[in-house]
């Protein structure tokens, strides 16, 4: 029995920031790593199937928040069986912390009123490869950070919250709550 992809409340990146990423992407195939597909994005909370309350409270609360600065703080691994995500831990404001405690509160397959900002960074992972992973990843994010300040830039450093949308994967439904790309 096959598990569905689980609906979403998401934030995508501006398309500068996206094109950033996928350059990264790239970058680390050359360096031997496996491709990543995944458009960036930052998760306020998923589930098999969302509920509409999750859906309406983040269409009311994050609207007035947006756009929103994160910053990369770190890296994490989450998992804890043979394929890993490897992900940069992210830090925003209080006030945008507390609004998606909320949202992940409401929605009842959630892990309750707890977030942790994050961009996934590399997905299914190979436990024996998370170091080299991260360090590939590392080495890769530093050349391109320093390329971008030499030009003045914040580039892998800070990310914005362009868009806040609702991502029902069974029907490829994309519902934007805030901001006007759609991708």
């Amino acid at each position: 029995m096959s598990v569905k992809s689980p609906e979403n409340l998401l934030l995508y990146l501006p398309e500068e920031q996206e094109r950033a990423i996928a350059e990264l992407f790239d970058d680390l195939v050359r360096r031997g790593l496996p491709r990543q597909n995944q458009r960036p994005h930052i998760t306020i909370t998923f589930a098999q199937s969302m509920a509409p309350e999750a859906v309406e409270l983040a269409a009311e609360l994050l609207p007035p928040l947006l756009p929103a600065t994160f910053q990369r703080v770190g890296t994490v691994v989450f998992g804890t069986r043979s394929k890993q995500s490897i992900a940069w831990l992210l830090e925003t404001t209080d006030e945008f912390e507390a609004a998606a405690r909320e949202i992940s509160a409401a929605n009842p397959e959630s892990r309750g009123a707890r977030w942790t900002p994050h961009l996934t960074m590399g997905l299914r992972i190979p436990r024996g490869e998370v170091g080299r992973y991260i360090d590939v990843l590392d080495a890769a994010t530093n050349e391109a950070t320093r390329a971008a300040a030499r030009s003045g830039g914040h580039l892998l450093k800070e990310f914005t919250a362009a868009q806040a949308a609702y991502w029902r994967s069974a029907t490829e439904e994309l519902r934007v709550l805030w901001g006007d790309r759609v991708a």
